[in-house]
């Protein structure tokens, strides 16, 4: 069966390097937003881009499982609506949905960025002491019903729809 991946977990949890590991196992499309964001616009956000260019992978993604090609989507996704959105646009394709978690420790994480911006600077992006505690306070750790695969509940209050949520979400999505 046709497979999204998802990857979720915060910056230096090893992310990409795991969706690199799936896609090679899976014969699948990895699409990371760095990977477009860094030679597009040379920052990670570049005023609201990130959104916009996040919504055409996460369209790019779902045409992929439509044609039966497996996709690794590797953003981080920090909320759980954002995680759920994408569960029930990828089960409305008839495709198979899977969270991958990866969990850090704030030393490890800090450890790993300074690593990564070091030795591939051209890579990635700085993250300083506070971007890496502003993270940390805004990521919603899946919690076991999620992993397990019951986490796309009813879409949150005033919206009919996930594909509608996602669709303001993410504003080139729809």
């Amino acid at each position: 069966m046709t497979t999204l991946f998802l990857m979720v977990g915060l910056p230096g949890a090893g992310k990409t390097t795991r969706a690199r590991q799936l896609a090679a196992e899976h014969g699948a499309l990895r699409l990371t937003p760095d990977d477009w964001m860094i030679p597009l616009f040379g920052e990670a956000e570049a005023d609201g881009k990130r959104d916009v260019l996040e919504g055409r992978l996460l369209w790019l993604a779902l045409e992929a499982v439509k044609l039966g090609s497996n996709v690794v989507l590797d953003y981080g996704c920090w909320s759980r609506d954002e995680r759920s959105a994408i569960r029930w646009l990828v089960e409305a394709e008839n495709a198979c949905f899977r969270m991958v978690y990866l969990p850090v420790d704030h030393t490890t994480q800090r450890a790993r960025i300074a690593h990564r911006w070091a030795t591939t600077p051209e890579e990635t992006l700085p993250m300083s002491e506070a971007d890496i505690l502003h993270g940390r306070a805004h990521f919603e750790e899946p919690g076991a019903a999620e992993l397990e695969g019951h986490g796309a509940a009813a879409p949150p209050p005033c919206w009919a729809s996930w594909r509608e949520w996602a669709a303001h979400r993410w504003p080139s999505f729809a």
